[in-house]
């Protein structure tokens, strides 16, 4: 199979990225080893079953030693050594660090910290994101790298960056303030815009011109929401034009070849959603807490986000651990099993390609603790004939490269919304985007009912049931949407502190949330937060304990399925449900504990006809589905402590058991994975 094999032809400016069989791999880093340690390394990917690395990330420093004094001659015959051995190359374009020389001769590139602190050189991603300095010489390495490799057998992929807005979120220095500003004029065009968009009247703020505006640095006490606001917008697209700039170059010089990036999971700085629309393939580093039990459903989400994202298409697990991490405070390996099972369970969610950071366990460096492939121990290792079983399971499915999962339920989530909800000044602190999003989707996940995770701005109307977490930015457009949405026949579940403040988070006036109001049936006088530790009791149809939150909700054509039994707002509704055109919207005035929240989300997905993936799933099995041109294959995946066994509504065999035979009970022992076909 050649590199060619994952191309396809230009659609609407996005180059597919559809390889022929599941991608096996990882980071290779070959710089870090003698040559002789080379060969050694294409032998072990071979009896592995790699067909897939990452290489030159962190390789800037190595191959510009001195400004414009380029030296491939080493990196060449790496390409060489992987495109004779048959492995596809995701090429990074090495600007993910740049070398010292760099920020010696222009210090200006090295970020700053709210409070005017230089961030300096010594570990990673040391630059300014707007630094006109550092991109273009990270433009012109990527020149030197598209000419050089543009044509070489080996390459499949380009991968831009790394890990964006990992170590330098946001810079705070005299050339972000200059770039924000900028923005801000793009933005707004002129500066009465934006002293109304920023609500500037108040604290004597008003702006005479926009060379006035600073970046939010610290200040004596709260600064202007709308300013926080909109440096984090312009922070994600300071690192997006770092991204688009090297982009550019590659299409020009490369045009045919598929581009991507590597993002982490619910990373707050950066808004994949957005990223998405440069990226020909979306990519995802995820890495499992073997101490933590629910660590899959963390995983699960962060999946649907990088899926949902690429707009349903397959997508690459560019990062995971062979086993234990180096930068938690306790980093434990992961148990026998759980390595497999976590990365069938990527595959099950929609990957196409398995890889690992890294090849090969560092012998220095911040990360030499960190598992790889290959550890330090060497191949006779645990880890190792682990990794070598997973890449010769993962290549007898080829038929899996290419199907797609598919949902009836969306929940959605906004980045500009997350951006908003987390800063001071609201009812409570305890808010949290990311804590909210897992309540709701862990009762979808545990009944085995397949999710999208899309923002309020996408089409809505394939889903039986869309779920709104604590949307608290909303804009006119999407309640309208969403009133729509219900009236049409829709079934829609709100939760508490949504559609509260607009883009420029200025709160829509009416009594809360103004603009769901109608189609809510309801109106939020006060919101009541709840004291840390405290809880309330829930009385009527359904009936539990709550926590975090309560507010004092007066219906308006809404009624009570449940009501709050003690506290200051002991007898007022606490969930409601409203009948609205030909659809139902329900309210949650509060957060529902665990329990409670399963009961509630069956009931109205139920209603909502979501039906799960396989009735009667035991507690702790995944259940998901991938289908295309190739068939319609069930993915089961045990991540309970104990056996558990799963009743089919038709016979179907475990392609990962070769001998097995069609039936319609199957026993998975803990951590354990079943691919069913139809027979």
């Amino acid at each position: 199979m050649t590199a060619a094999d994952n191309r396809s032809a230009t659609r609407s400016g996005i180059r597919t990225f559809e390889p022929t069989r599941l991608h096996f791999g990882g980071d290779y880093n070959p710089e870090h080893w003698p040559e002789e340690v080379w060969a050694e390394d294409i032998r072990l990917m071979k009896e592995a079953g790699v067909t897939m690395v990452t290489a030159g990330i962190f390789s800037w420093g190595l191959v510009e030693q001195r400004p414009g004094a380029y030296d491939f001659g080493w990196f060449d015959r790496v390409m060489d050594n992987l495109g004779d051995a048959g492995v596809q190359v995701c090429l990074a374009t090495m600007t993910a660090s740049p070398p010292p020389w760099l920020s010696r001769q222009h210090p200006e590139i090295l970020p700053e910290t709210a409070e005017g602190v230089r961030k300096w050189p010594g570990s990673r991603q040391h630059y300014c994101p707007s630094s006109p300095v550092y991109r273009s010489h990270a433009v012109r390495l990527v020149e030197q790298l598209a000419t050089r490799y543009a044509d070489h057998p080996a390459l499949a992929l380009w991968h831009i960056g790394n890990e964006y807005g990992c170590s330098n979120p946001v810079c705070y220095c005299d050339v972000s303030a200059a770039d924000f500003r900028r923005w801000l004029r793009e933005r707004y065009a002129t500066v009465e815009a934006l002293n109304e968009a920023w609500s500037t009247t108040f604290w004597s703020q008003r702006y005479g011109d926009f060379e006035e505006v600073l970046p939010p640095r610290t200040t004596p006490t709260h600064a202007n929401p709308t300013q926080q606001l909109d440096y984090a917008r312009f922070s994600d697209d300071a690192l997006l034009q770092c991204y688009l700039a090297e982009r550019e170059v590659l299409r020009r010089i490369t045009p045919e070849v598929p581009v991507t990036t590597n993002h982490m999971p619910h990373h707050k700085p950066v808004d994949p959603f957005r990223w998405a629309a440069y990226e020909d393939v979306t990519a995802l580093d995820y890495y499992q807490e073997p101490y933590d039990s629910r660590t899959h459903i963390d995983a699960a989400a962060a999946f649907d986000v990088t899926r949902c994202a690429g707009g349903g298409r397959p997508w690459l697990l560019m990062e995971q651990a062979p086993s234990a991490v180096n930068w938690r405070a306790r980093n434990s390996p992961k148990p026998p099993g759980a390595m497999r099972l976590w990365s069938w369970q990527a595959v099950a969610q929609g990957a196409d390609a398995v890889l690992y950071f890294q090849w090969r366990q560092s012998r220095g460096g911040a990360e030499k603790f960190h598992s790889a492939m290959v550890p330090h121990a060497g191949t006779d290792t645990r880890t190792f004939r682990e990794v070598a079983a997973l890449g010769q399971e993962l290549a007898g499915l080829p038929q899996l490269a290419g199907t797609r999962c598919r949902a009836e339920v969306v929940l959605l989530a906004d980045w500009n919304s997350w951006w908003a909800l987390e800063q001071g000044s609201h009812p409570s602190s305890a808010l949290s985007h990311r804590e909210t999003l897992l309540r709701h989707y862990q009762p979808l996940f545990d009944a085995g009912v397949p999710c999208d995770i899309l923002p309020p701005d996408r089409d809505l109307g394939g889903y039986r049931l869309v779920v709104v977490p604590n949307l608290y930015l909303m804009s006119e457009q999407t309640a309208e949407r969403l009133t729509a949405y219900v009236r049409g026949g829709g079934h829609l579940f709100v939760s508490y502190f949504t559609g509260i403040a607009d883009e420029c988070d200025r709160v829509h006036l009416g009594g809360y949330p103004a603009p769901l109001r109608e189609v809510l049936g309801l109106r939020v006088e006060e919101f009541w937060p709840l004291d840390e530790g405290a809880g309330v009791s829930l009385r009527g149809e359904l009936s539990g304990r709550a926590d975090l939150w309560s507010e004092a909700v007066d219906l308006e054509g809404a009624r009570a399925v449940a009501t709050f039994g003690d506290g200051e707002l002991a007898g007022r509704p606490a969930l409601t449900r409203n009948a609205f055109g030909t659809g139902i919207a329900w309210y949650a005035a509060t957060r529902p504990e665990p329990t409670l929240m399963r009961t509630l989300m069956d009931r109205v997905r139920g209603e909502a006809g979501a039906a799960p993936v396989l009735d009667g799933l035991p507690p702790g099995v995944q259940a998901t589905v991938r289908e295309g041109a190739t068939g319609r294959f069930i993915f089961l995946l045990n991540h309970a402590g104990a056996a558990a066994t799963v009743t089919l509504p038709h016979p179907a065999r475990n392609l990962l058991d070769p001998g097995g035979k069609p039936t319609t009970s199957l026993t998975l022992p803990p951590r354990g994975v079943a691919v069913l076909g139809t027979p």
